[in-house]
């Protein structure tokens, strides 16, 4: 059951930096 929590820590780490991404490249957006 090793590998859920290596799951939800590269999901919680791509999600941390998508959220940067969005909020670094929000001129871009609005």
């Amino acid at each position: 059951m090793n590998w859920i929590y290596w799951l939800t820590g590269i999901l919680a780490v791509l999600l941390f930096i998508y959220l940067l991404y969005a909020l670094f490249n929000a001129e871009d957006v609005a």
